[in-house]
This record gives C-alpha cells, sequence and structure tokens, in this order.
C-alpha cells in the first residue's frame, strides 16, 4: 500500500513522525509516504521467504532483516524499508534520528502490488543502487508465480536479468550464497484465474466493464 499523507514535511519533522509510528513511512521531497498494509498473499510470501532463508543462512554468518528494518539509501535519504534485506559478514548500522539504520545489506526482496510494481521496479531500483554493498535485487509477484532477479555483475558495472515463471525454477541467491525454490516462495499461496485478476484490475483502476 502506498498512501501519500500530506505535503510539505521537513527531514526532522519526518524523523520524529516515523520514530513514533507503527507504520512504515518513507520520505521524498517533502512528503510522507506510507509503505504499510499488505494483502492475504503479501503476507504469506513474506513469511515462506523468511522461513527459507533463517533456515539456510544459519550456518554462513549471515542475517536476515524484517520489511521493519530502515535501510540506509544515499540517494534517498534518509533511508528506505525493503519487505526483506540480508547480508552476510558484519551488519553496519548509523543512527540516523535516533533509529538504527542498516547501511550494508547485499540482498534486498520486494513483494510486488499494483500500486507499488513500478516504484520498486523503477525509481527503488534506481536509488538502491546507490548502496554501495548492494548486489542483488529480488522481486517477487504476488498475483502469480513469477519472480525477477536483478544480480549486479562481478566484472562490469551492469546488472543482469533473469526471470523465473515455474513453480519448478529455484533461484541462486548469488549475493548469500543458497538457493530457495519457486515452490517454496509461494507455498499456500491460492492465484486468482485471470478474469478474475482483470476485473479486480479493472475495479482498481476505475474501469466499469459493463
Amino acid at each position: 500500500m502506498v498512501a501519500n499523507l500530506e505535503h510539505g514535511y521537513t527531514l526532522e519533522e519526518y524523523l520524529e513522525i516515523d520514530r513514533q509510528s507503527e507504520a512504515r513511512l518513507e520520505f521524498w521531497n517533502g512528503e510522507i509516504f506510507d509503505m504499510s498494509g499488505v494483502s492475504e498473499e503479501h503476507a504469506a510470501i513474506e513469511i515462506n521467504i523468511t522461513g527459507c532463508l533463517v533456515a539456510r543462512l544459519g550456518d554462513k554468518r549471515c542475517r536476515l532483516f524484517p520489511a521493519n528494518m530502515r535501510i540506509k539509501v544515499p540517494s534517498a535519504p534518509p533511508y528506505r524499508y525493503g519487505d526483506l534485506s540480508a547480508l552476510c559478514g558484519e551488519a553496519v548500522f548509523e543512527k540516523i534520528g535516533g533509529v538504527d539504520v542498516l547501511m550494508n545489506p547485499s540482498l534486498i526482496i520486494e513483494v510486488l502490488s499494483n500500486s507499488t510494481e513500478k516504484y520498486d521496479r523503477d525509481v527503488k531500483f534506481k536509488q538502491y543502487q546507490s548502496i554501495a554493498s548492494f548486489r542483488e535485487y529480488l522481486l517477487v509477484r504476488q498475483d502469480r508465480p513469477f519472480v525477477t532477479q536483478i544480480v549486479k555483475s562481478r566484472d562490469r558495472d551492469e546488472w543482469i536479468y533473469q526471470s523465473f515463471d515455474e513453480l519448478t525454477d529455484t533461484i541462486k541467491l548469488e549475493s548469500v550464497g543458497c538457493e530457495v525454490s519457486c515452490a517454496e516462495i509461494y507455498r499456500n499461496v491460492e492465484f486468482e484465474d485471470e478474469d478474475k485478476q482483470n476485473a479486480k484490475n479493472n475495479y482498481r483502476n476505475g474501469i466499469d466493464d459493463e
């Protein structure tokens, strides 16, 4: 969910509001956006991925962080919220506005929705690229099995895209050295048929099919 609260906040005002709020609030150009509220499918996918990575990263000296972990993004101060983030090695934090902000994630995962997909794929991805340690981005659709993996090349300053759309597919997470299957990501997630999904999208877009 993305809701624009008001215009004209200062950075200091935002930091105070976010520190006292239980919602995930992001700040950009004087505006505050509420990133809270997820669907049943989104919640299930996030829990599934969390369970898989917690089990597989435990012996690797790696850490996984939940959606309420603030991530420092140099090109979009003061920070952003990812759905999940992870790294191997020592986590580095900075105090911003009195709260801990993660500075060195290598993997960031976003579960997409209709209202955030374009933002997550385009604007937020470009912002995340200003994080020096960031080298892998996983974008997970919730309406059907479809995962986009974007990995930074070790040899060149470019990003390599790969998509997975079968439940039998396995995704090798380069940045944290483990694998997760689409079947695990989408466990217990029920997908609507195409007609129902189109009708829902039309309703959300204010289109009357009749």
